[in-house]
């Protein structure tokens, strides 16, 4: 690849970045809260559960041995 046709492309890639960007559906502040306490209490959840599986077997491996 031709370092001067690299440079001469660049211009044209944030252009193209630019439009691209224009055509995304962003989420509303509400829509982003929501999902944001959404996805962190799922992994609460899913850390409690395997927090507890992880006891449970360890509880388990110690009445074996």
């Amino acid at each position: 690849m031709n370092i001067g046709n690299f440079f001469k492309k660049i211009p044209k890639f944030f252009l193209e970045v630019k439009a691209e960007m224009k055509k995304v559906s962003w989420p509303t502040r509400q829509e982003t809260k929501r999902n944001t306490i959404l996805v962190i209490s799922v992994s609460i959840v899913t850390a409690m559960f395997l927090g507890g599986l992880d006891a449970l077997f360890a509880w388990i491996i110690n009445k074996i041995i």
